[in-house]
């Protein structure tokens, strides 16, 4: 499983979404991603699923979110 912390990029100003697509390209076929972001992210959802990727999303609170992407089967 690889993990991805938005929280502290976004934090900084700074904008995630290539630092998560790389993680992505290294994923092994079964491997799962994590990203925990400072809101659920929508837009990623959808470049992922149109990806291949189903999703988990989870509110903790707080405004923080995890999602958990897998590979569809």
């Amino acid at each position: 499983m690889a993990t991805i912390d938005a929280r502290p990029i976004v934090a900084a100003g700074g904008e995630p979404f290539d630092t998560i697509m790389s993680a992505v390209a290294t994923l092994a076929e079964n491997e799962e991603l994590v990203v925990l972001a400072p809101f659920e992210p929508v837009p990623l959802e959808g470049v992922l699923s149109s990806q291949g990727f189903s999703y988990e999303a989870v509110d903790l609170g707080g405004g923080d979110w995890q999602v958990t992407f897998r590979r569809a089967s």
